[in-house]
C-alpha cells in the first residue's frame, strides 16, 4: 500500500548522527546512572516526565554530554512537586548564571557582530571574560547589589550580552527593551521595573538606514527616577552630545578605572534568585512583568541547546532576534553550552536580501534560528539560497513567532537545503523557552513541531481537562518544570500570576495555544486560544486559515478575526479576512473567489471568511506576531490600550470605521 506524502518523512537523522547526537549519548548515560532500559526518545521522554528529579539531576550533571551545571547542587531537588505554582527545585543550590555561560577563558571566538553590511567584529572568550569583569567593577563602584535592576535599551550587539553577564555575575536583574520601541513603550515596561542603571545605545541601522536614539533617551531618563547612571555605547555615531540625558556617561569612560580588572567575584545564589524580567507584549494593556530564575533559565537552556538542538562545543549558533524577544536570552545561553553566539542587529532582507545567508557561509553557521514569517517572505522574494549558498555547516534550522505552516517546510527542504533538521518551535516569554520543539534523532513530518520537550508534561486538553490525540485542544503542561516563573513583578500576591495560567485548569499551566498531538506524536499549533475563531460554535485555529491564503502569490499576509454577528447576537461571529497584497494590486471579485474556494477546498465551510478586506498593512508586535485581538478591539469599537506595544500601531486606522464591516 502506498504511504500517503504527509506521512513521509521530509528529512530523517542518518544512522551517523544518530549515534554522535547528544540526546543519544544523554539516553545511555541515564540508562547506567538509574538502572534504566531507555530504547528511544519515546521511552526517554517518558522517564523524564514520569521522574523529574532524576531527569533534571541528569540534566544538571551533563551525563553524557559534559556542560553540566557549574554549583553546588545539594541534595534536595524538588519541594512540593505537586503544586503548581508553589514547586521548589533544587532548594539547597547554590550557583550564578553568569559563571555558567564565561566557563571559557580561550582564544576562540565567543561572540560574532553584524550589524547590517556596516559593521562586523568579533570577541573571544577570553575578550569577553574581561570585558565583563571591567563592566563588573564599575557597576559595583555605582553601587549595585543583589537584586538591583539593570536595565539595557539596546541592539542585539556584544555589549548587550556583556552587560546581562555583568548583571548576573552581581546577582543583578538584567531586564531589556529594543531601541525600535518608543518613549512610552519604554516608560510602560521600565517604568514598573524602576532600573537603578539604564544602559543604552546612541542609535541603530535597519533596512540602510541610520536610526538616532538619543532624543528619545532623554525623555525616557527624564521620567525613570530610579535610574541613578546612564552608560551610552557608541554604535552609530562619532561625536555624542549627552547634556540632555541626565546622569549619563559614555561605555568607554564608564569602564576606563577598571581595565586592570581580570577576574570576576560571582555571586553564588540560590536556584530560584531573579535573573531577568520579561514583558508580555502588552497589546491590551500595560505590559505584564514576568520574573525568570536564574537556575530555571540556566537549566533548561542547556537542556534546549544541548539534546534538542544538539548544540556542540564550537558549534556557531545564530537566532534574528532583537533585544526585546525572548529568543535573545535563549540565544546568549548558548555560551554555556560552549557555542559561539552569531549576534546579527538589522534587517533580515538588508542589501539584496541575503544577508543573513551570507552570514550563514561567511561564519560557518551551524544552527539558523529565524521565525516562520521570514522563511515565509523570502519564498515570496524568491530566494533559493541552496543555489546560490553553499551552506554546508549549517545542520539545523529553528523556526519560531508564530506556526511554520506546511508550506514552509516545503520551501526549506526544496530551496534552502535538503539535509537539515527543520525545528519549528514553540513556548514564549511566560517561559522564556519551549513547551514543543525538535530532537535530532526524530523525522521531521511535513507540517509539524517534531516533538514535546523533555522534562515537560505537556498535553492537549478538551475543555473538560481530558487528553485528547488527532484533535484540537488546549495546549497545557500538567507538571511543575524547573522554569516556570517567580512571578509577576509587582504582584505581592500571586493572584495575577495564578490567573494567567491555572484559573482554567487548576493546579495545571494552561499555556493559551490552540494545539493538536498527531498520530506522528508530533505537534500542530494553530494559533492563540484567546484569538480562536468560533462561528456557529466550532473552534477554528487562525493559523488554519493563514496557511491557505498565503499560498496565493498575491497575498503578502493576512490577519483574520471573529467580527459579533449580527451585531445584535453577540453569541455568535462571522469570520472576516484582512489581506495585504503585493504593491500595485488590488483586491478584486476574482481574487476574492480564489481566496474562498482555496480555502473551503483545503479546510471546511465554517473556515470560509464572510468578508475579505484589503488593508494597507497588517499591525504586528516588535517580536513581528500579528495581533488579532487589538484588531477585533478596534473593529468593534473597542480601545486598543497599548498601541507602543507594536511595531507598527498606525497600522490599526486601517481596520477603523469600515463601512464594510456593517452590512
Amino acid at each position: 500500500m502506498n504511504t500517503p506524502v504527509e506521512d513521509k518523512p521530509l528529512w530523517a537523522p542518518s544512522a551517523e548522527r544518530l549515534a554522535g547526537a547528544n540526546v543519544t549519548a544523554f539516553r545511555l548515560a541515564a540508562e547506567k546512572r538509574w538502572g534504566l532500559t531507555l530504547p528511544d526518545y519515546d521511552a526517554l521522554y517518558a522517564w523524564s516526565v514520569a521522574q523529574p528529579e532524576q531527569f533534571w539531576v541528569s540534566v544538571w550533571e551533563g551525563d553524557g554530554i559534559g556542560a553540566g551545571v557549574i554549583g553546588e547542587r545539594g541534595e534536595r531537588v524538588l519541594v512540593d512537586g505537586d503544586k503548581m505554582p508553589g514547586a521548589k527545585w533544587f532548594p539547597d543550590s547554590r550557583l550564578n548564571f553568569a559563571r555558567n555561560l564565561l566557563r571559557s577563558r580561550d582564544a576562540h571566538d565567543a561572540i560574532v557582530f553584524w550589524g547590517e553590511e556596516r559593521v562586523k567584529n568579533r570577541m573571544s572568550h577570553g575578550e569577553l571574560y574581561r570585558a565583563v569583569a571591567h563592566l563588573v567593577a564599575a557597576l559595583r563602584e555605582q553601587g549595585v547589589v543583589e537584586g538591583d535592576r539593570i536595565a539595557a535599551y539596546m541592539p542585539n550587539m556584544p555589549e548587550t550580552v556583556i552587560a546581562m553577564l555583568a548583571a548576573a555575575s552581581i546577582g543583578a536583574i538584567f531586564t531589556s527593551a529594543s531601541p525600535d520601541f518608543g518613549v512610552q513603550g519604554v516608560l510602560d515596561r521600565f517604568g514598573q521595573t524602576e532600573p537603578k542603571v539604564l544602559i543604552a545605545c546612541d542609535g541603530y541601522y535597519y533596512g540602510g538606514k541610520t536610526v538616532d536614539v538619543l532624543g528619545k533617551l532623554g525623555e525616557i531618563v527624564g521620567q525613570l527616577p530610579s535610574v541613578k547612571r546612564v552608560v551610552v555605547v557608541p554604535y552609530v555615531h562619532h561625536d555624542h552630545d549627552l547634556s540632555h540625558v541626565p546622569h549619563a556617561r559614555m561605555y568607554a569612560d564608564f569602564i576606563a578605572p577598571y581595565h586592570f580588572v581580570d577576574d570576576i567575584e560571582f555571586a553564588e545564589l540560590p536556584f530560584d534568585h531573579p535573573l531577568y524580567i520579561m514583558y508580555s507584549s502588552g497589546t491590551t494593556g500595560v505590559p505584564k512583568c514576568i520574573v525568570h530564575c536564574a537556575g530555571g533559565a540556566l537549566l533548561q537552556h542547556l537542556k534546549e541547546h544541548k539534546l534538542h538542538g544538539d548544540v556542540k562545543p564550537a558549534d556557531r549558533v545564530f537566532y534574528f532576534t532583537t533585544c526585546g524577544w525572548m529568543m535573545w536570552n535563549w540565544l546568549v545561553s548558548a555560551l554555556a553550552a560552549e557555542a559561539t553566539l552569531l549576534l546579527y542587529d538589522g534587517s533580515p532582507f538588508a542589501g539584496d536580501n541575503q544577508i543573513l545567508f551570507d552570514y550563514a557561509d561567511a561564519e560557518h553557521m551551524t544552527h539558523f534560528g529565524t521565525s516562520a514569517k521570514f522563511l515565509d517572505a523570502a519564498a515570496k522574494f524568491g530566494l533559493k539560497p541552496r543555489a546560490t549558498h553553499k551552506l554546508d555547516t549549517v545542520r539545523a534550522m529553528m523556526s519560531t513567532g508564530s506556526p511554520l505552516v506546511a508550506e514552509g517546510f516545503d520551501y526549506v527542504y526544496r530551496d534552502i537545503k535538503a539535509d537539515l533538521q527543520l525545528s519549528s518551535i514553540s513556548g514564549g516569554t511566560d517561559i522564556i523557552s519551549c513547551f514543543v520543539l525538535g530532537s535530532p534523532v526524530l523525522p521531521v513530518c511535513r507540517g509539524e513541531i517534531q516533538c514535546r520537550g523533555l522534562g515537560m508534561a505537556v498535553d492537549v486538553w478538551d475543555d473538560d481537562g481530558k487528553p485528547v490525540r488527532g484533535e484540537k485542544g488546549e495546549l497545557v503542561c500538567a507538571k511543575p518544570f524547573p522554569v516556570m516563573p517567580v512571578g509577576f513583578w509587582g504582584d505581592a500576591d500571586g493572584s495575577k500570576y495564578h490567573a494567567a495560567y491555572f484559573d482554567r485548569f487548576p493546579n495545571v499551566w494552561c499555556h493559551g495555544d490552540f494545539c493538536e498531538i498527531t498520530a506522528h506524536g508530533g505537534l500542530i499549533i494553530y494559533g492563540r486560544s484567546d484569538a480562536t475563531l468560533n462561528p456557529g460554535g466550532v473552534r477554528i485555529g487562525t493559523a488554519e486559515i493563514y496557511r491557505q491564503v498565503e499560498k496565493l502569490q498575491e497575498v503578502v499576509e493576512s490577519l483574520v478575526i471573529g467580527q459579533d454577528w449580527p451585531p445584535q447576537n453577540p453569541n455568535d461571529v462571522r469570520v472576516v479576512l484582512f489581506v495585504k497584497l503585493r504593491e500595485g494590486l488590488t483586491l478584486d471579485d476574482e481574487l476574492v473567489h480564489r481566496i474562498r474556494q482555496t480555502i473551503r477546498a483545503n479546510t471546511t465551510p465554517r473556515h470560509v471568511p464572510a468578508k475579505v478586506l484589503q488593508v494597507a498593512d497588517i499591525p504586528r508586535t516588535k517580536s513581528g506576531k500579528i495581533v488579532e485581538l487589538a484588531v477585533r478591539n478596534v473593529v468593534h469599537g473597542r480601545a486598543v490600550k497599548n498601541q507602543e506595544a507594536l511595531a507598527n500601531p498606525e497600522a490599526l486606522a486601517h481596520f477603523r470605521d469600515r463601512a464594510e464591516l456593517g452590512d
